[in-house]
Order: C-alpha cells, then sequence, then structure tokens
C-alpha cells in the first residue's frame, strides 16, 4: 500500500459506527468558530518561523483552513498579504475582520481545498494549520499547496489525531474503543511520495480552553452523539477530568523551488 492510501485508511477508521450515529441529535462533526479566534498575543512556534523566513517579495501567503487567521497574522509585520480559504463563512469573517484591524489586505474564498484552489493566486507560502486529519485524499490537497506556493509549504498537526484525547469518554458512555494513527512521520511520507524532502519539527503549544464548563459539556456531548438530555452527565465527567493545558504538535514543512 502506498502512503496516500495508508493515510486515507487510517483515517477512515475514524468513522463514528452507524449505530451511535444514527441517535445523533445534532451533527458530531463541529468546528465552533468561536474557537479559532486569534488570540491578543500568538506564541511563537516552529510553523510560524518556517513560514516568515520563506517569504519572499511579495510577502504572500495562502492560509487555507484559515479560521481566525493565525497562520497568517503571526506572521506580522513582514506579511502583506493574505488569502484566506475555509468551508465555514463565518470563519471568513473572522478573518477578513482580524485582517482590517491589524493593516493586513486580505482575500477569501469559502470552499474545501483543493476543490477552491482554482481560485486563489499563487503566493509565497502556502500554510495549512489543523487541516490534515479531516482530508482523506491527500495526496491531491498536498499537490495543490505545492502548486500554489513559490518557495515553501507549511503545514501545521497535532502530534496525534485531534480526536485521540476523546478516547476515555467514547469509552465511558459508549464502551467504543477509537483507534489509532495516522501519524505525522505517515503524512511525511506521502510527501516523500509525491518528490518532495519533508521536514517535521516537534514543538509543545497550548491548548485553548473552551469556554467555561457548560460550554465544553455541550461541544463533547455533541461530538459523542449524545442526546441533549445526557449534557449533566457529560459535564459531571469533565469535573472530574481536568482538560491538558497543552498538546504536542508538529510542524512538517517542504521547499517547492
Amino acid at each position: 500500500m502506498d502512503a496516500a492510501a495508508h493515510w486515507g485508511q487510517a483515517l477512515e477508521a475514524w468513522g463514528i459506527p452507524e449505530e451511535i450515529l444514527a441517535q445523533a441529535e445534532e451533527s458530531p462533526w463541529i468546528h465552533p468558530p468561536e474557537l479559532f479566534e486569534l488570540p491578543e498575543v500568538i506564541p511563537p512556534s516552529p510553523s510560524h518561523t518556517r513560514a516568515a523566513e520563506a517569504l519572499g517579495a511579495d510577502a504572500s501567503v495562502v492560509d487555507v483552513g484559515c479560521g481566525g487567521g493565525i497562520a497568517t497574522f503571526a506572521l506580522l509585520p513582514a506579511v502583506r498579504f493574505g488569502f484566506g480559504i475555509d468551508h465555514q463563512a463565518a470563519m471568513l469573517e473572522r478573518y477578513r475582520r482580524n485582517g482590517e484591524r491589524l493593516g493586513v489586505p486580505v482575500e477569501t474564498v469559502v470552499g474545501n481545498w483543493p476543490e477552491v484552489a482554482e481560485q486563489a493566486p499563487r503566493c509565497d507560502v502556502a500554510a495549512a494549520h489543523h487541516v490534515v486529519y479531516n482530508v482523506g485524499a491527500i495526496a491531491p490537497f498536498l499537490e495543490a499547496l505545492a502548486s500554489h506556493a513559490r518557495h515553501r509549504v507549511v503545514v501545521e498537526l497535532p502530534s496525534e489525531h485531534p480526536l485521540a484525547p476523546m478516547a476515555p469518554a467514547w469509552r465511558h458512555f459508549w464502551d467504543l474503543e477509537r483507534p489509532e494513527g495516522p501519524f505525522p512521520e505517515d503524512l511525511a511520507a506521502v510527501v516523500r511520495e509525491l518528490g518532495f524532502t519533508p521536514h517535521l519539527e516537534s514543538f509543545e503549544g497550548p491548548l485553548r480552553p473552551e469556554g467555561d464548563l457548560d460550554q465544553a459539556a455541550r461541544f463533547l456531548r455533541i461530538r459523542l452523539c449524545l442526546p441533549a438530555a445526557r449534557e449533566p452527565e457529560v459535564r459531571a465527567y469533565l469535573a472530574t477530568s481536568p482538560p491538558a493545558r497543552s498538546r504536542s504538535l508538529v510542524t512538517l514543512w517542504f521547499d517547492v523551488d
């Protein structure tokens, strides 16, 4: 099996069993926009360092899955143009608002990458932070990033699947065991198959709290496909399971020129 196929199969294993999904009152695949707002101070990371050092004369970045725009605005004061892509219009509203507030010209397009790639310009850097674990067809995704970068592609991802920390909750509420993988090393193998040389850098990054306990319980309850009537149970579970304050992250980058 080639690396891209292995990546896709490993992601498929994270699917929620149909008998559980059928009981869900709301879609469990939520990405609340308020969790992707730009922090007052963006902490330094290898992702930002590697992107900043690859900015050329245009000082421009294509930000795939941009959210509030951390991958773009962490490059201030050097960055002079950002192009944000996200499948949620509410995320792009935040991206545009942050660009206006910070004095960085930005443009946006709503949709999924690489389906909307033809609408994006070629920039110095193509960045995709915390997106790839949602991408089964990873080779076309990476190829489109490479074709839109003059100099470098920068991908940031957790060192394990972002749903892995929920494994104890799935076991507690559904007696369901969750899979493992894929991992950043598997993504690097795909990059090699595409003819590029990947570099991996590990670091610890802050984990944003999901508001107060009530909000965290609501989000977890939805992700677990549980009915609203069981939210107090989820809240009690979270009260005995303090959230982590940091997580292990990886910057994967490769040059295209």
